[in-house]
């Protein structure tokens, strides 16, 4: 039977196998250590003396396994130096697979991050050093599968007053994110799930994972509508509809309640964006006049970063105990360094803080992206003028404005002003694509949405406008008005 035995001098795994013999045994060993890298080019062996005394074998045995090795040009040995692995007995391993679609593009307008270089990295290093300085030690243990309290309770307040969600602490279950978030939940549902329509094709995959099927919700200018009545579920983002970018009317608002309240189903609200919006006051959260029929469900992905994975779900009460309990199976609990460190980061209001500077920041970039198809507008048109016989209905009937539209053209930025993308229509998605990949610039696009392919389903360009670093969004822009003119 083989037995394992650990080297001092290098951190190293030995078995030895007694079948082999031991002089053959440890050949093997180490000859296995070096093909597989786990001893390193230049890493020096102990003497043989030392291995001798750890593995429990004669010095003559290990003396001549060495020797064995040197012959084979596996180790060197010289007076002095000791006997190291040969340089040239390197593992060979294979060249790296690159996923091309991974490969980050030159000029990135993708939708669904922040500018992470806008991290707030000083905020978090002084609220981690608080939070650790004053927290218990039981805090690096098991705790709650809910998260921690110190967390539950900033957000309670964080959320009834930004958001006007009615967040009772012990209602509040904390993960690793919103996909984590919305995996529990469909996993305790009992039924179909409805999701929007368009909407993240990932999410839906999400659900699916859990075996429960997925059916469209049919979204328009005025957010989601008709509403299901053989589903568990409908998942909905009031505030900003991605990736319309529309706001759930107020009719439909209150239409959305009763169908919760009528069928018994459950409202899951996401809430992804919420706090950035930049013509007036966030629309409040539909959780506030429903909280016995909606999860409010939020994460910090798009105010601090997706590598932060901390999200949370307020809960109706006759979810809590199967959500938390679910949450137990999944990965018992949230790390709690984070979890203490965004409580101590809401609760000094530096996450306030953070927020207020990222509305402006957004904002203006919003705004930039609205010049520059104004200004390609004005560019088409001139164009035009100059050709006998062209005309753009989107440009000179009025009628085509669509509630919630910012008027640039042909290429007009559709919904409200508010969260990280906007949604630009274009007549064809695939020429634009084309035209992107030419100029190393990515973007989202709205056929890639649906739940099922319309090829008659007006197209466009979902433009992120949050992912580019501050010096990287002119340059971006400006290929993005190349690829328009294309």
């Amino acid at each position: 039977m083989s037995q394992p035995r650990a080297t001092s001098g290098v951190d190293l795994h030995l078995d030895l196998d007694p079948a082999t013999g031991r002089r053959t045994g440890l050949e093997h060993a180490l000859r296995d250590a070096i093909r597989t890298g786990r001893l390193a080019p230049g890493a020096r062996l102990p003497a043989t003396r030392r291995l001798a005394v750890e593995l429990g074998l004669a010095r003559n045995t290990v003396a001549a396994a060495y020797d064995q090795l040197v012959a084979e040009g596996y180790l060197t040995a010289r007076r002095g130096a000791g006997t190291r692995v040969a340089p040239l007995a390197r593992p060979r391993t294979p060249a790296p697979v690159t996923d091309r679609d991974d490969a980050a593009p030159r000029y990135d307008l993708r939708p669904g991050s922040p500018d992470v270089t806008a991290f707030p990295t000083a905020d978090w290093l002084r609220s981690t050093r608080r939070a650790l300085t004053a927290a218990p030690a039981e805090v690096h243990g098991y705790t709650d599968p809910r998260g921690r309290i110190e967390l539950r309770r900033a957000l309670a307040e964080y959320l009834g007053r930004t958001r006007g969600v009615q967040a009772d602490p012990a209602h509040i279950v904390i993960t690793a994110g919103y996909v984590q978030g919305l995996s529990l939940l469909a996993g305790v549902l009992d039924g179909p799930v409805a999701m929007e329509d368009p909407g993240l094709r990932f999410h839906r995959e999400v659900v699916r994972r859990t075996g429960r099927p997925v059916v469209p919700l049919p979204v328009d200018g005025d957010g989601a509508h008709r509403f299901p009545h053989d589903v568990a579920a409908a998942v909905v983002t009031p505030a900003h509809q991605y990736p319309t970018g529309v706001t759930l009317h107020p009719a439909r608002r209150h239409a959305l309640v009763e169908w919760a309240r009528t069928t018994g189903a459950i409202v899951v609200e996401d809430d992804y964006d919420g706090e950035y919006r930049y013509d007036r006051q966030p629309v409040g959260a539909v959780q506030g006049t429903a909280p016995d029929h909606v999860v409010y469900a939020g994460s910090v992905s798009k105010t601090l970063g997706p590598g932060v994975r901390l999200g949370w779900l307020v809960l109706p009460p006759r979810l809590l105990d199967p959500v938390a309990d679910a949450k137990r199976h999944a990965d018992h609990q949230t790390e709690t360094i984070g979890q203490l460190t965004l409580a101590d980061l809401i609760t000094s209001h530096a996450y306030d803080r953070h927020i207020r500077a990222g509305r402006l920041r957004y904002r203006r970039r919003r705004d930039l992206l609205l010049d520059t198809l104004r200004e390609h507008t004005a560019g088409s048109r001139a164009l035009r003028d100059r050709i006998p016989g062209t005309h753009d209905p989107a440009i000179h009937d009025p009628r085509t404005r669509q509630p919630g539209s910012h008027q640039s053209g042909a290429h007009t930025a559709h919904g409200v002003s508010a969260g990280l993308h906007a949604l630009v229509h274009h007549p064809d998605e695939a020429a634009a694509t084309e035209a992107a990949a030419a100029h190393g610039l990515a973007f989202g696009r709205l056929s890639e949405h649906r739940h099922h392919p319309d090829p008659a389903a007006p197209q466009g360009l979902i433009i992120g406008y949050g992912t580019p670093a501050e010096h990287a969004y002119r340059p971006a822009l400006r290929a993005l008005a190349e690829v328009l003119r294309a």
